[in-house]
């Protein structure tokens, strides 16, 4: 069986689980409330797609491509973004659930994430470069040599991260979320 090439194609209301998605290419295709969820979506290409109001969390993503692909308003728990393809790797976030799922070592410079509940998430070794977290919740975000240069934080909060093992060179942060940056050293800070 051949993989199959689909462009430009409106999935709406499709419940993947009870009719998988077949592996291939998706070009400028949109999902909308469609549920993926624990589905297998191991080497399917996404380019410039957009999923809208989407489950699809506990997803397979091994050597799944996204490319230029947005996310809004989607559930898409305990995903292994690590697992993708890195190759052309780019995506942006509005309005996402991302809890418990895992960046590790992937480069998402100039990544956005907007409005995004990030919870549990490992960052750990990541490359964020440049990338912009507006009104994002950060509650155990794990951040482990990440390069967080230039990154903007100054709208989101929760987050606890050390500078000593991260690279924060002109990220931007406000008051009072930055205090996340002296949690490790149990300061009692008064104010």
């Amino acid at each position: 069986m051949s993989d199959v090439f689909v462009c430009e194609k409106k999935y709406k209301n499709y419940n993947f689980n009870n009719s998988p998605l077949a592996t291939g290419e998706y070009e400028d295709c949109s999902f909308t409330n469609c549920d993926f969820s624990e589905t297998n979506l191991s080497q399917i290409i996404f380019t410039n797609c957009e999923f809208r109001e989407c489950n699809l969390s506990l997803v397979n993503l091994t050597q799944t491509s996204f490319k230029e692909v947005t996310f809004l308003n989607c559930k898409m728990l305990g995903l292994r973004f690590n697992d993708c393809n890195q190759f052309d790797l780019s995506f942006n976030y509005k309005n996402c659930q991302l809890n418990h799922s895992s960046y590790y070592k992937c480069d998402l410079q100039g990544i956005s994430f907007n409005n995004c509940v990030l919870q549990d998430v490992d960052f750990t070794e990541t490359n964020l470069t440049a990338a912009v977290f507006s009104d994002c919740d950060f509650a155990n975000a794990h951040f482990e040599k990440t390069n967080l240069a230039k990154a903007n934080f100054s709208t989101s909060y929760n987050y606890s991260l050390n500078p000593n093992i991260n690279n924060i060179k002109k990220a931007k942060f406000s008051l009072p979320a930055v205090v996340g940056l002296l949690a490790m050293h149990d300061i009692v800070i008064e104010g």
